[in-house]
């Protein structure tokens, strides 16, 4: 076992855990697996407030979202036996950076080419 298929063992349940605490995160904003859309009280008095707190929240919501996507897509690598395989080269990532960065899709060396 090399030590980048140890570190895909070592971080399954990490990712696992990630995705569930992302999931939540976004059922607490109530954004449903079907469902964007966000309510607002439309008496409330201060407009511009609910215009920024909406703005925030998408903001939020967009970035959770980014998350459990780079979250599934690297449980998915692990599936397909392609986890702490470089996207760019086809080199092995690093454990270290797996471990770093559990979603990397890249080794370190391609990670700052464009």
């Amino acid at each position: 076992m090399t030590p980048e298929t140890n570190a895909a063992a070592d971080l399954r349940p990490t990712l696992e855990q990630e995705r569930h605490d992302i999931r939540q995160q976004l059922g607490d904003l109530g954004v449903g697996a079907d469902s964007a859309e966000l309510t607002y009280d439309a008496n409330f008095a201060d407009s511009s407030q609910v215009t920024a707190e909406r703005g925030e929240t998408e903001a939020l919501i967009a970035t959770l979202t980014e998350s459990l996507k780079a979250v599934e897509a690297a449980l998915a690598r692990m599936e397909q036996g392609t986890y702490g395989v470089c996207e760019k080269c086809g080199g092995s990532i690093t454990g270290a950076r797996l471990e770093a960065m559990p979603t990397a899709t890249r080794c370190i060396n391609c990670a700052s080419l464009p």
